[in-house]
């Protein structure tokens, strides 16, 4: 997979290029035709919608905060030659967006793309070219990766599935080809969040609006701008009115920036006050519902219509969460919310700190009904190299060297461009995936346990992995009646269900569900 792989001396950059792949015929007028239905004693249609009830209707909503009108329009983007830190920053901040986004996991980037904002008064030709060079530098790193790392992940997935001299060759295919992968979405962890990414991108038209106002509120706010701007302007394209009837602008000035700039110095004790906090895990359990299991089990028995008698607490709490007498917690396509038995589980929340990794993140917030409170970079830029070195890397210690090399220069390249003057904005975009994320998440044991179901298969990535694990580990510690069917699908279908495992093809060659928690996880 590696071999003839061409070394780039140069990277490649271009403007974002954003398409309209699918939209509403008449978003404005389905909007107010919506309103209308309201109050009328039929469906009213688009096509029934006058120029006064356009002017009339459309401001008593916008104006008044009655935005669900203009959620029912939705818009489908293409959206190529967009920075990974603009979409973690910005894109994929919030929960009201569905994407389907290149995975670096599994694509190996040959070529050295990514962002390069225009030279400017605070950007000059010298500062580009130490940007550009570290770019290309990184990318380098990325290819010594893949090559140093291959040889590791082999020699596990041999013995994890029991590959010899006398194994198939398509078995032995099929391991090459595993081994390759782990060993680019190690080496991934080098590449600068600069890095170009392609996506399918939907979302409604209400949040469009509220983009387009708050696209300055990101670590990316000329990205972002030029983005979401695009965006609009092909929307403004297919329906003038869906914007111009109400003229709204990005906000200029925002709270962040005006009241919480701190010092590098403060920068920096804040990661070490942190850690110091994290106590060497992953993730840290800050906060939690104490008294989750009587809250549940009386809104379970709220839901059925039991007393306490006919259905004591521990009894709700297993008729709850034991998926053999609960079938909905072996379904695959998260059922949860609509079943009105689970909804019980809204009503117990855990709050966590955690420190992963910007790319490991960017997978972690997909988990968007599992809120977070990330960052923003520029406030809290470190000076010296503040990274994680997953686990692939740490054991081999030539990959090791490269690695930390590999960190020390990102670090290096960007502290330049800031001793240069060049604004954080874009001097941060050198930084690599690798960078550490600090942040606090909330999520109901509804939604924790999707997340958790997902992202204790072996499958899922090293540090969400690890971040769950703790995260059940400490749920288990103060609250063992809830922690007991808690695990990846495999653990919660065994003896219940088939096929035990749920990934096909992708199966882990682990019996994890023998001895789950205790399985040891090689790679």
């Amino acid at each position: 997979m590696f071999d003839g792989v061409p070394a780039s001396d140069s990277v490649e950059t271009a403007p974002p290029r954003i398409t309209l792949r699918n939209a509403f015929s008449h978003p404005f007028d389905s909007a107010i035709a919506a309103a209308r239905t309201c109050y009328s004693s039929r469906l009213i249609t688009p096509e029934e919608i006058t120029d006064k009830q356009r002017l009339n209707i459309a401001a008593a909503t916008f104006y008044s905060g009655h935005h669900t009108v203009y959620q029912h329009a939705h818009f489908e983007f293409g959206l190529e030659n967009v920075s990974r830190q603009f979409v973690w920053s910005f894109l994929h901040a919030h929960p009201f967006y569905n994407s389907e986004q290149q995975s670096q996991r599994y694509v190996r980037l040959d070529r050295a793309q990514a962002y390069i904002p225009a030279v400017s008064l605070f950007f000059d030709e010298g500062s580009r070219q130490i940007y550009e060079a570290a770019i290309v530098r990184a990318w380098a790193y990325y290819r010594e990766l893949s090559l140093l790392l291959v040889s590791d992940a082999r020699t596990i997935l041999n013995d994890i599935w029991h590959i010899g001299s006398m194994s198939h060759p398509k078995r032995l295919q099929k391991i090459e080809r595993a081994a390759e992968k782990r060993a680019i979405e190690i080496a991934r962890y080098v590449l600068p969040v600069a890095a170009f990414t392609t996506m399918v991108h939907t979302l409604s038209g209400i949040v469009l609006h509220r983009l387009w106002r708050m696209c300055s509120a990101s670590d990316t706010p000329s990205e972002a701008r030029a983005v979401i701007g695009e965006m609009v302007a092909q929307v403004r394209q297919l329906d003038p009115q869906f914007f111009d009837r109400f003229g709204t602008t990005p906000l200029e000035e925002l709270p962040e920036w005006k009241d919480a700039i701190p010092t590098k110095s403060q920068a920096d004790e804040f990661a070490r006050e942190f850690d110091a906090r994290l106590n060497g895990k992953t993730s840290r359990l800050l906060d939690y519902s104490h008294n989750a299991a009587r809250v549940m089990a009386e809104s379970y028995r709220a839901v059925v219509g039991l007393t306490e008698a006919a259905c004591p607490d521990a009894e709700a709490i297993d008729r709850l969460l034991n998926p053999a007498r609960n079938l909905y917690r072996l379904e695959t396509i998260n059922i949860g919310v609509h079943a009105p038995m689970m909804r019980a589980l809204q009503h117990a929340t855990y709050t966590f700190a955690k420190k992963i990794s910007h790319t490991a993140d960017s997978q972690d917030q997909r988990h968007r009904m599992v809120p977070g409170s990330r960052p923003l970079l520029t406030l809290a830029d470190t000076r010296d190299p503040d990274y994680i070195t997953p686990k692939l890397l740490a054991d081999n210690p030539r990959a090791r060297e490269v690695y930390d090399r590999a960190m020390h220069d990102a670090w290096t390249a960007k502290n330049q461009l800031l001793d240069r003057g060049v604004p954080p904005e874009i001097a941060l975009y050198l930084l690599p995936n690798a960078k550490s994320i600090r942040l606090v998440e909330t999520g109901s044991l509804l939604h924790l346990l999707h997340k958790w179901t997902m992202r204790t298969c072996f499958n899922a990535q090293e540090e969400i992995y690890n971040a769950s694990m703790d995260e059940i580990a400490e749920l288990r510690a103060v609250q063992p009646e809830l922690a007991r069917y808690i695990g990846p699908p495999c653990h919660l279908r065994a003896d219940i269900a088939t096929p035990i495992c749920t990934e096909g093809s992708h199966f882990c060659g682990i019996k994890v569900w023998l001895d789950f928690p205790n399985t040891p996880r090689r790679i």
